[in-house]
């Protein structure tokens, strides 16, 4: 069997820190490297990648013989508004021409994360289907859900082995997310820690959907490690967890920090948030490999106080 050679893009950020402490545990060390922008801590090897220098992206598959690529490197919701063109450079512009390489290089597998920013205001917002009416509102969702076309073609003409998953909100106590419309649910533990008192960005009843951060790797692992013939599409598979509103978390924190306290300054992240949906139906992902999430929203928030530090 040949080895196993994983390349990871964006590794410095809030899911990439996690998923190659992961990937290193099965694969070993030195079989998965590491890659962003800016130097981190590793503990195998690293590589400083601009992903969208194409050329720097082949020199690294090349060296290290890769053949399977995790391309998480991207700008976020409401910090890609304040640059959409360098954003689309980032986060499109960036996997299109991974896609091409992946294809000239023989890559094996490539994982694609996409997100509920897909979602638009012509969307339901309860129960979203697999396959709706997507209009997105930011050039975050836009890129996202250009590339997960992009990976559908490339499946459909050239037979490359895609695979996306639309994560909801992530959160996490390793990593503080920045540039995100749904920050606040991991925010607000870091402030009940520290300050006993959080100023949410969005009115208190709006409801997005969540997913822990272990339950985040799982699937992601799931759906790599699954057979080809189990997976019916390249675009991104639904993602269903739990959802919650920034009084619905606020209170569930309370249950535990009784003085915590909160207070709704509603920005401009509150249209991106008008324009998501509440909750998603990932019968497809539960049906073609076996989705099935073990945190629910008051598991989460036991886990988070015990290991979130300040």
């Amino acid at each position: 069997m040949a080895k196993t050679v994983v390349l990871v893009t964006g590794a410095g950020g809030q899911i990439g820190t996690v998923l190659i402490a992961a990937l290193r545990k099965l694969h070993g060390n030195m079989n998965v490297i590491a890659s962003d922008l800016h130097p981190m801590e590793s503990n195998g090897p690293f590589e400083l990648i601009d992903v969208t220098s194409s050329v720097r992206i082949a020199e690294v598959i090349r060296k290290y013989k890769v053949t399977q690529i995790y391309h998480l490197a991207a700008l976020l919701s409401s910090k890609g508004e304040a640059n959409i063109d360098l954003t689309w450079r980032i986060n499109f512009i960036s996997y299109q021409n991974i896609l091409a390489l992946a294809q000239e290089h023989g890559i094996s597998k490539l994982f694609f994360p996409s997100t509920i920013g897909v979602y638009g205001p012509t969307t339901p917002r309860i129960m979203t289907p697999q396959n709706a009416s997507f209009i997105p509102s930011t050039v975050y969702g836009i890129s996202k859900m250009t590339g997960e076309l992009w990976g559908e073609y490339y499946r459909n003409r050239y037979g490359l082995d895609v695979r996306s998953l639309r994560f909801p909100g992530v959160i996490s106590y390793e990593v503080i997310p920045h540039g995100g419309t749904t920050d606040f649910a991991v925010e607000i533990f870091f402030a009940a820690k520290r300050e006993g008192h959080y100023i949410s960005y969005l009115k208190e009843d709006t409801r997005l959907p969540m997913i822990y951060m272990p339950d985040v790797i799982n699937a992601t692992l799931k759906l790599m490690h699954a057979e080809q013939e189990d997976i019916s599409t390249s675009m991104g598979y639904n993602l269903a967890s739990f959802s919650l509103s920034p009084r619905e978390v606020y209170e569930e924190i309370k249950k535990h920090l009784p003085e915590l306290t909160i207070a709704y300054q509603p920005d401009a992240r509150q249209k991106i948030a008008d324009s998501w949906t509440e909750t998603t139906d990932d019968s497809l992902a539960r049906s073609d490999w076996g989705w099935q999430p073990e945190f629910s929203m008051s598991e989460m928030t036991i886990d988070m106080l015990k290991n979130v530090q300040v």
